[in-house]
């Protein structure tokens, strides 16, 4: 085995061993009976986990095929050559080089890549350029480790030639500045500065990276999930000088393929991040509780807009919202923005929709039902419903806000949550009365939006309107409601993924006096349309198409938009053709967008 193949066998052996569970198996006998417990080290601390005993064999069979795996590794490492590491010491900054990086990059060696991966391995790959590459995105979209899947390719020339910096809080750019000397001077090609915008004066400062060290033929990848900060750089400092790559958007398709999880409502209810139970990335679904949610909204979102704006122009730009920062309450108004916006669109449903979509068909049929039949939706009461979901996500009555919220500080904060990619506005037009033009504010992380949903859902059953019904009946009830959700945001995702595939199409939705289609694609340049319904459900029902083939409204339309070159219904169930209408499975659908 030569040394390429040796540090190829041994960077495997580290991937494998990392996926499999250290520690040892322990057995406790309790009132003569055996159970096993799985036994590690955690951060100095003890850690036990109870095994099943159907699982206790494959568990057993893992412990020991990482030890070993464990010895050859160690074996293979006395066979590698000592390679002279860089004196770390001699640096300000956090920095990893050389087999440190190789051990970094070693756990996501086999990790599926994301389709914008290729822009940002054509930037290290490709010519020298005067300017660097900006990877950003809301946290947990994937930005460190796509950078480890490009240390993961490098040849052992390359790598050697490589640094990743890890920045703090207490770093500077000085700092840096003088790190950056530092790697130039012993031969430094690829730089990648993760975090970067935690440095208080990097947005001030950028244009060092590209007018000093990209110039003379580095190459600087900066990342971090400082959004905001990242845009006002590229506004201002780094203006025409870097290429900007952002990874909070995730698209459903992405979401099958890299994660390797199939189904809809899985996306509706995780989608937006690339984390989901251990799969791949991190250990758990950042969307798998409101708690879990609510903490990504201030860490990920609200803390990022407020740290951008103070060290933006010297704090120069909070505008409106320098009152309720001066206060300490931007943050905490930034997260009652982004819970009212999905706060509303569950109202929505549960209000508007009642009476007339999904709802209202779903309150008929607990009346209908067979074996079950129930008014129990009738009997709502909705005020007293709506009091307790406002307590829920606790917002506060303005009364008790310091600093009233008033419209221009909510337009301003949205204003942001846009720039973030977080939130983007569907148009809903209306025929035959052009003039009226309303939108629908769609959230790009539908995990986010569905976790706080459930969370209003469920407090429907403390409602007193509840108590009587049994456990089965409550389910029922919750299930069936939860249902109507995930068909409107159904809706929302289909409507969001197409418009952004299509960039020179309009994507709207279209509404009449009575009824509307849920999505209707206008191609300008020919002057022609198609038209959606777009259902939750896998069977096919004739209700689903009428609208598709009302005449009036077809009329209407063509005279608007022009021919009508497809009537199609996307749904869960397969793809045929009913009665001339395309019915089409909705998840080759958002597969199938480019």
């Amino acid at each position: 085995m030569d040394l390429s193949e040796m540090q190829t066998r041994a960077a495997e052996l580290e991937q494998q061993i990392s996926a499999l569970p250290a520690g040892s198996i322990t057995k406790k006998t309790v009132r003569g009976k055996d159970y096993f417990y799985h036994r590690w080290t955690e951060n100095k601390k003890r850690r036990e986990k109870y095994i099943p005993a159907d699982e206790l064999e494959n568990f057993r069979a893992q412990i020991e095929r990482r030890k070993e795996l464990e010895q050859e590794l160690k074996a293979l490492k006395k066979q590698l050559p000592k390679t002279k590491a860089i004196d770390t010491s001699i640096f300000t900054t956090n920095i990893r080089t050389g087999e440190a990086l190789r051990s970094f990059a070693a756990p996501v060696r086999d990790y599926r890549k994301r389709e914008c991966f290729r822009q940002l391995y054509d930037f290290v790959y490709g010519a020298p350029q005067d300017k660097v590459f900006i990877l950003y995105g809301l946290r947990r979209t994937g930005k460190t480790t796509m950078i480890r899947q490009i240390f993961a390719e490098m040849s052992d020339a390359e790598l050697a030639k490589a640094a990743f910096i890890q920045i703090t809080a207490k770093d500077t750019l000085a700092n840096v500045n003088r790190d950056l000397k530092q790697l130039e001077a012993q031969g430094f090609r690829y730089v990648f500065l993760d975090e970067v915008t935690l440095m208080e004066d990097f947005i001030e400062g950028a244009a060092l990276f590209s007018d000093v060290f990209a110039a003379c033929g580095m190459k600087i990848v900066l990342s971090g999930t400082d959004s905001l900060g990242f845009l006002f750089t590229e506004d201002e400092q780094l203006y025409d000088r870097c290429i900007i790559l952002h990874t909070t958007f995730i698209p459903y398709r992405e979401f099958e393929s890299v994660l390797g999880i199939h189904g809809i409502d899985e996306y509706i209810r995780y989608g937006g991040t690339m984390s989901l139970g251990g799969v791949h990335y991190n250990e758990t679904s950042t969307f798998a509780s409101k708690e879990s949610a609510d903490e990504y909204v201030d860490t990920a979102i609200a803390r990022n807009i407020q740290h951008s704006l103070r060290c933006y122009q010297y704090e120069g730009h909070f505008r409106h919202l320098r009152d309720l920062y001066d206060k300490n309450e931007l943050t905490s108004a930034i997260n009652r923005v982004v819970e009212d916006i999905n706060h509303r669109f569950t109202l929505e449903v549960l209000t508007q929709d009642w009476k007339s979509h999904d709802l209202g068909i779903s309150t008929s049929n607990l009346r209908r039902d067979r074996e079950n039949p129930t008014a129990i939706l009738d009997r709502i009461d909705f005020s007293a419903v709506t009091d307790r979901l406002r307590k829920l996500l606790e917002i506060r009555n303005k009364a008790e806000q310091t600093v009233k919220l008033d419209n221009a500080h909510v337009a301003e904060i949205k204003e942001y949550l846009d720039l973030l990619d977080l939130t983007q506005e569907i148009d809903v037009l209306h025929l035959p009365n052009v003039s009226t033009k309303s939108s629908r504010t769609v959230i790009a992380q539908p995990g986010l939006r569905y976790a706080q949903a459930d969370a209003l859902i469920r407090s429907l059953l403390l409602d007193e309107t509840f108590s009587a019904l049994s456990l089965a009946e409550r389910t029922a009830v919750l299930e069936r409601i939860l249902t109507e959700i995930k068909g409107r945001m159904l809706e929302d995702i289909v409507l969001l993924e197409t418009k952004l595939a299509n960039p020179k199409k309009q994507v709207f939705v279209l509404q009449f006096p009575v009824g509307e289609f849920d999505m209707v694609v206008f191609d300008p340049e020919v002057g022609a349309c198609q038209i959606f319904e777009i259902k939750h459900r896998e069977e096919t029902v004739p209700q689903q198409y009428r609208h598709l083939i009302d005449e009036e409204k077809c009329t209407q339309t063509e005279h608007r938009y022009g021919p009508i070159t497809g009537k199609f219904v996307l749904y869960r169930g397969k793809s045929q053709v009913v009665n001339g209408i395309q019915y089409q499975n909705v998840e080759e659908y958002l597969r199938n967008l480019a």
